[in-house]
């Protein structure tokens, strides 16, 4: 019998969740027929207690909303990139108990970006400024050798995109959102907001978009990520970079490198038709 060995995605809501489809479709590319990889609607209050249920047949969690910020105290140490914007979204498990926070948005992100041949460039700009827009701005610190500009509705949210700017070493430079259609002349575009957001700015897309990056996934493609592909700018989805950054997890609590890439994404563009 294969040695079993588990892994789940926890948050809150997750039913939506397509990391089982993802890291699953991983485990049979591999070969691994003894893992198993779950989902639990899992809060905030609630995640001190599951961790207290972990054995050592456990090998790895993801981590979505709201638990990112809230599990760094129940782990032994996290990576630099995790600690870089204090969020976690993959922990890894050894048998002898230790855990151990990373996280793979950032390099997935940047993986996504290479895949579509975007490596460098000189300026780029964040649409939103949630939870999403300080990984991004993170990411662009690998990528955006100039100014960030970011476009935020509030002063509050100002506020924090300048204080990750400060500690990522990122030139930001913050602007209103009313004025957000001026940043789709940028040469990337990074828009990290809640579906129908930018549904508004479809019809300022130039003649000849150079690259976005739409963090969504479902529904894809979105308003603005169609006018973008119609009009022959690259575009980068939400699904990417899911995929990118479950693969980062699957190698870290496997063992196994590469994880299958390609095979993952196809049960992801799958599973999202079927909705």
């Amino acid at each position: 019998m294969p040695e079993a060995r588990r892994a789940a995605v926890l948050g809150s809501p997750i039913a939506h969740s397509l990391s089982p489809v993802l890291h699953r479709a991983a485990y049979a590319e591999l070969g691994l027929e003894g893992w198993t990889y779950d989902r639990f609607e899992i809060d905030e209050k609630a995640l001190p207690g599951f961790f207290e249920t972990l054995g050592p047949e456990w090998a790895g969690l993801s981590l979505t909303m709201p638990l990112k910020r809230a599990v760094i105290p129940l782990l032994d140490g996290i990576s630099e990139t995790a600690a870089s914007v204090d969020a976690v979204n993959t922990v890894v498990l050894t048998e002898d108990g230790r855990r151990t926070g990373d996280n793979t948005d950032i390099p997935g992100m940047v993986a996504a970006l290479h895949e579509r041949g975007i490596d460098k460039v000189d300026t780029a700009a964040i649409l939103g400024a949630g939870a999403t827009a300080s990984s991004a701005l993170a990411a662009l610190s690998r990528v955006c050798s100039g100014e960030v500009a970011v476009y935020v509705r509030s002063e509050a949210r100002a506020a924090e995109m300048r204080q990750w700017a400060e500690r990522l070493d990122v030139t930001v430079r913050i602007a209103a959102w009313d004025d957000a259609e001026e940043a789709l002349h940028a040469p990337l575009v990074v828009s990290t907001t809640p579906a129908g957001v930018t549904d508004a700015l479809a019809h300022a897309v130039p003649e000849r978009p150079a690259a976005l990056f739409d963090v969504l996934y479902d529904p894809w493609p979105t308003v603005l990520a169609a006018r973008w592909s119609a009009y022959g700018g690259a575009v980068v989805s939400g699904l990417d970079l899911l995929v990118h950054q479950a693969v980062l997890q699957v190698e870290q609590m496997t063992g196994r490198s590469p994880a299958p890439l390609e095979a993952m994404r196809r049960a992801g563009e799958e599973a999202l038709a079927a909705r």
